[in-house]
């Protein structure tokens, strides 16, 4: 039941700042400043949990303590022998606490609370991988639905079967990058396509990105950097679906990166929209520079999330899904596709946990 030096300290740590936190709640100062207040509550309740279970472990130690001493004491057979049952249950729910503080205080990324832009491509197969990825832009909504997540289309380029060549579409919730954080890579799908007369099987396959939203603070953009380009909005076949040039077109010259949104009727809510768009593609970009050699150390685990692996297949035949990180499948892939993806997320996020509890014991 005994905890490692490193772990008490670390709690110790944790408990000096709750309680500054606590302490802080009441100060006038803080009172005052909406802002404050907000970050400060924001922390007290992210670390309100992990005090509630350090609580929890020293009762436990408390109640071991009092059951060796009246196993130590007690001369009578039966007191001692249930004695010696309550300290083994209490050590056994120490034991089990003092591993949910070390999961608690595993490195969190500092990303899993932020809203997540999402880009599905279309990618080999033609039309047929069109349509996949309007079967995942239709699954990551219906999951977000239900799990209380609120999504909003950016930009999309449909075909004319009902496809999509690229949706952009944001998810918008407290944790929304941690719970979809693992769906950026290659997504194959296995099936006999609408268009294919003979009955076989195609593999098709489409990208899945998933970038955490930056705030306005954290991407500064000079507008002289900046191309806005006004067009008319169109869809399936070329069709101008809004005769005034409410879309946008937004050029980042330094890096070349290139946004559109057209999904509004008013110019200046897709320029908005195009903004927030290019400024997560940038901290996008820096993140991933920035982590670039620990990625590399993380390839063969759960995965970097890069675009270029191919993560999950999506077999029709067998009504199967496999995610090849995990070696997991689910052989209920209709109800998948309807948006029932928690057992696989929560797989992947207890793997990545699983990886972290290695590293820290190492």
């Amino acid at each position: 039941m005994p905890m490692t030096d490193r772990l008490l300290e670390q709690l110790a740590g944790v408990e000096a700042r709750y309680l500054g936190i606590e302490a802080s709640l009441s100060d006038p100062a803080v009172l005052s400043d909406p802002a404050k207040y907000a970050d400060a509550m924001k922390e007290y309740r992210r670390l309100a949990p992990i005090i509630d279970v350090l609580r929890a472990y020293r009762r436990t130690e408390e109640e071991a303590k009092e059951a060796q001493q009246l196993m130590d004491a007690s001369a009578e057979p039966e007191l001692r022998e249930f004695a010696a049952e309550e300290l083994k249950s209490v050590r056994a729910r120490g034991e089990t606490l003092s591993r949910e503080l070390t999961v608690m205080l595993l490195p969190r990324d500092p990303n899993d609370e932020r809203n997540v832009l999402m880009e599905i491509r279309a990618g080999a197969g033609g039309e047929e991988a069109a349509l996949f990825a309007a079967d995942l832009y239709r699954m990551y909504c219906m999951y977000a639905a239900a799990n209380g997540f609120r999504t909003s289309l950016m930009s999309q380029t449909p075909t004319e079967l009902g496809g999509f060549r690229e949706v952009v579409f944001r998810v918008e919730g407290e944790g929304a990058y941690s719970h979809l954080r693992f769906e950026s890579g290659v997504h194959r799908v296995q099936r006999v396509p609408t268009t294919e007369s003979q009955g076989r099987i195609q593999t098709s396959t489409a990208t899945v990105a998933v970038l955490p939203e930056a705030d306005d603070v954290e991407v500064e953009l000079n507008p002289a950097d900046l191309v806005f380009e006004s067009c008319k909005s169109s869809g399936a076949g070329g069709q101008h679906i809004n005769k005034t040039e409410s879309a946008v077109r937004l050029t980042h010259k330094p890096t070349g990166i290139v946004v559109e949104c057209q999904e509004e009727r008013s110019q200046f809510k897709n320029k908005d929209k195009a903004l927030r768009m290019l400024r997560t593609v940038l901290y996008d970009r820096a993140r991933r520079e920035r982590d670039e050699q620990v990625a590399a150390d993380r390839r063969g685990q759960v995965g970097t999330g890069d675009r270029s692996e191919k993560i999950r297949t999506y077999n029709f035949p067998q009504n199967r899904v496999t995610d090849h990180r995990i070696g997991l499948s689910l052989h209920s892939l209709d109800a998948f596709l309807n948006g029932r993806i928690e057992v696989m997320l929560e797989a992947l996020a207890t793997a990545e946990t699983a990886r972290k509890m290695a590293d820290v014991s190492q």
